[in-house]
């Protein structure tokens, strides 16, 4: 499919398997027109690497929302924070957010995001990885992010330039906001789309 046929490619074709807003934003932002079907999974597993985990809940979104949409092109995608070798998911609570912010404080930590984009003819899952370097805070400064992020994994939004965590990124930015545009964009071409 050609960048300028995107426009009128039909919006029940692409489903994404997602209500994070963030992810939203970026497949408008990539010129694709979708529609918005969140999975309900139970997310219990036995897995340990981060890898593996963030591939086997990307998939079993996708194939979730797949079931109801056989004949659409489905994504879906699962991201994690590790921080010494322990999985910071979504935090519970405030005080979790704030133990959560304090860890992270002038770390240097990995995030891990996982896609499946699965049809009915071809199913691909992927993980792509970033490293994030936070930036060292003052307790008046931290104590702005307690509670601030309850729906990301590791308490902080990258996006969000008010809140001046995040140092630098090695690796791709929207790794860590939550959808790899370059690993994305190479692999969703066996689909027959184009990003931007």
């Amino acid at each position: 499919m050609r960048a300028e046929d995107l426009k009128n490619f039909n919006m029940n074709n692409i489903i994404l398997a997602s209500a994070s807003p963030r992810r939203m934003e970026l497949l408008k932002k990539w010129g694709v027109n979708f529609t918005i079907h969140p999975a309900d999974i139970d997310e219990t597993h036995n897995l340990k690497k981060p890898s593996a985990i963030v591939k086997y809940l990307s998939y079993q979104k996708a194939k979730a929302v797949f079931k109801l949409f056989p004949d659409g092109i489905v994504i879906g995608s699962d991201t994690i924070v590790l921080l010494n070798g322990r999985i910071l998911g979504k935090p519970k609570d405030e005080k979790d957010s704030e133990n959560t912010i304090r860890e992270l404080n002038g770390s240097l930590h990995k995030v891990y995001t996982g896609v499946s984009i699965l049809s009915a003819e071809k199913e691909i899952t992927f993980c792509d990885i970033a490293k994030v370097k936070t930036k060292k805070l003052p307790e008046e400064e931290l104590q702005k992010l307690f509670g601030k992020h309850m729906d990301k994994s590791g308490s902080y939004a990258v996006q969000d330039k008010d809140d001046c965590f995040v140092e630098k990124i090695y690796g791709d930015y929207y790794t860590v906001v939550g959808l790899p545009y370059f690993r994305l964009k190479e692999e969703i071409k066996n689909f027959g789309i184009l990003l931007k």
